[in-house]
């Protein structure tokens, strides 16, 4: 037993023995209806930064909370096996530290597309969670009416249907149309939508200016030097 706790106690494998337990406490109050499955859900992908990362690594059609747990859970177990396998075996003395910090990022990384295809395939489950639904691809199926409102189903799931806002002086959903949800308005049970290829060109434009933030601050030293 001592030899269990000391493994459990390790580094990195302690991350995920704090971890679990908290997943599974989370999982018991929302199945006694303490806590709501939705805990993590806002009504809007704009600025909710955990949703659009989850949703940019595929998490899609499924809670937070739910993609958060999967993606725990494999990660610990691919921890727990490269301390048995490896670690355990090697005198890392201080280095543990930053192996292992190496290890956790590994485990992550190598557990996230695994933990994704998952959700993927029981995201059927989750439908009736409005919220989740956020950055779910639609085709439209039907023409709005006076009010803008039109029907769209889902592309990874047809039979789930859902009803598209269009701004009044905005944009129109259009029949046939591909579009993405990005908000979801409470009050009417309807979403607001993007065309596919304005979100994927807004997302990729994102993510240029993030990475051109991090680097100015070199290139303007660079250019100082000169």
């Amino acid at each position: 037993m001592e030899r269990v706790y000391t493994l459990l106690l390790s580094f990195p494998l302690v991350v995920f023995s704090a971890l679990v337990p908290l997943v599974v406490v989370y999982w018991l109050l929302v199945t006694l209806r303490i806590v709501p499955l939705e805990l993590f859900e806002r009504d809007s992908l704009r600025h909710d930064h955990m949703a659009s990362t989850l949703v940019s690594l595929g998490f899609v059609g499924v809670p937070a909370s739910f993609a958060l747990s999967v993606l725990i859970l494999f990660a610990g177990a691919i921890t727990l096996a490269v301390e048995l396998l490896v670690l355990r075996w090697l005198p890392l003395g201080l280095f543990r530290v930053p192996v292992g910090v190496g290890v956790l990022w590994g485990a992550f990384a190598l557990a996230s597309p695994i933990a994704s295809g998952v959700c993927h395939a029981v995201h059927r489950w989750f439908h009736g969670q409005r919220r989740t639904l956020l950055g779910e691809a639609v085709e439209v199926i039907g023409v709005p009416d006076t009010e803008g409102l039109a029907q769209a189903v889902l592309l990874s799931d047809r039979a789930c249907r859902v009803r598209l806002h269009g701004k009044p002086h905005g944009h129109i959903p259009q029949v046939g149309e591909r579009r993405v949800l990005v908000k979801f308005i409470v009050g009417e049970n309807a979403y607001r939508s993007v065309a596919e290829n304005d979100y994927c060109n807004a997302r990729a434009h994102a993510k240029r200016f993030t990475l051109g933030r991090e680097v100015s601050p070199r290139h303007r030293n660079n250019g100082h030097h000169v």
